[in-house]
């Protein structure tokens, strides 16, 4: 992975992130084969905020159904990413920029 938009693939933002924003705490969906080292590069340089600590985990698929056909929903890895005091990051200044749009 040479490209650090690789890494990051999106923020989660659910009610649990948020709380967790108010600790410095911010969460992230990232490639499953990237490493918390190569994670704390990523969003150092795209965010531009000095990171503390990277806890990753590993949400496992879950199966799903529409109907009568079974599927299975796929397996990602998230990122817990701690930055240092003072620092934020502006979750929501980035929501409208994903898909080139405006919002």
């Amino acid at each position: 992975m040479t490209n650090l938009y690789d890494i990051i693939i999106r923020p989660a933002l659910t009610e649990k992130t948020t709380q967790l924003a108010e600790h410095n705490q911010y969460v992230f969906r990232v490639d499953r084969k990237a490493n918390k080292y190569q994670i704390r590069q990523a969003v150092e340089k795209i965010f531009g905020v000095d990171v503390v600590k990277v806890n990753t985990l590993v949400m496992p698929s879950k199966p799903k159904r529409v109907g009568r056909s079974l599927g299975r929903r796929a397996a990602f890895k998230k990122a817990i990413v701690t930055v240092a005091d003072g620092q934020t990051i502006d979750l929501y200044a980035l929501e409208g920029t994903e898909a080139g749009g405006e919002v």
